[in-house]
């Protein structure tokens, strides 16, 4: 019995056209939406880099959290939880790729920058700039990088890549 139900509906199935019940919706729209800008070069703000323990735990913050309302803490004063729109922000979460000093669950894609200030920064192998255009687009010297497009897309704004950069070249107790 079951082979005749099993070879019936094979068989109404090839002869139905079911092109009216299946949805296939022109996705061109969203992939133009959603489509990145051409990568491009970002110039550091002045003063952007700080030693403001406020700016390095800020910083800190957006390093190690995801989203607003399923981060462990509050944000620290001025870093906001919120977009203008009311909806929930999603911090950076750089610990899923990087590894720094005192992360928790960190990642293995990225490069591990831990002791970054002494081995690239006081070295004079980087600089603040390289840095600030690496969070704000990375395409701009590797068009296949996996990190990603923070201002070009608004994932983040100026200060909040400032703050990063703070964090990141800031030694660490």
């Amino acid at each position: 019995m079951r082979k005749v139900i099993m070879l019936g509906l094979a068989t109404f199935l090839s002869a139905a056209d079911l092109s009216q019940v299946i949805e296939s919706p022109d996705a061109t729209a969203i992939l133009k939406k959603d489509a990145l800008p051409a990568a491009k070069a970002y110039v550091m703000p002045e003063g952007c880099v700080s030693n403001d323990p406020k700016a390095i735990a800020r910083g800190s913050y957006i390093f190690h959290n995801l989203n607003g309302k399923d981060a462990k803490e509050n944000p620290p004063e001025g870093l906001t939880r919120l977009l203008p729109n009311g909806k929930e922000k999603q911090m950076g979460n750089c610990v899923a790729c990087h590894n720094i000093e005192g992360a928790k669950g960190y990642g293995n894609i990225g490069p591990d920058l831990t002791n970054y200030k002494e081995l690239y920064m006081d070295s004079g192998v980087r600089n603040p700039q390289f840095m600030y255009q690496k969070i704000a687009d990375p395409r701009l010297d590797n068009p296949k990088s996996a990190m990603t497009v923070n201002l070009a897309n608004g994932l983040m704004n100026e200060r909040e890549v400032c703050d990063l950069v703070s964090y990141i070249t800031a030694v660490k107790k």
